[in-house]
């Protein structure tokens, strides 16, 4: 079956292609992405979202509710700030070392975070070692 949805608002019928081919219906009611590897689905009202199989069909989707996962935490390690410091700085260099053709590339959300988390912990800490 293909991932394909319907938009009630907008009428837009969408459809996803690949694993990372994220689509939204023109009003921004209904997503869908994954592709034929993994039907992922999101929307803000979900009486306004159906599927829609290779024939055409419109399908209500049954949504159920998933209990949050718990997630075990861990003490995040003892590191001075100079340490963090040293880290911000060698990630720099290493970024400056990229051949020009790289630097124009865009950069992903992950690598956004691991920024904003090194500099939240630089910023945060309390310690002068």
């Amino acid at each position: 079956m293909k991932n394909r949805a319907k938009c009630k608002l907008c009428k837009n019928v969408i459809e996803s292609f690949h694993r990372h081919d994220y689509v939204s219906c023109s009003c921004g009611e209904i997503s869908i992405d994954g592709g034929q590897d993994q039907y992922g689905a999101s929307a803000r009202d979900w009486a306004n979202f159906l599927r829609v199989d290779d024939e055409g069909n419109e399908i209500i989707p049954k949504v159920v509710d998933k209990e949050p996962e718990t997630i075990d935490v861990v003490e995040e390690p003892k590191i001075s700030r100079q340490a963090k410091i040293d880290m911000l700085k060698s990630m720099a260099e290493s970024i400056e070392r990229l051949p020009q053709n790289a630097m124009t590339l865009p950069i992903t959300h992950y690598d956004h975070l691991s920024l904003i988390i090194l500099l939240h912990s630089i910023l945060t800490s309390t310690d002068d070692q």
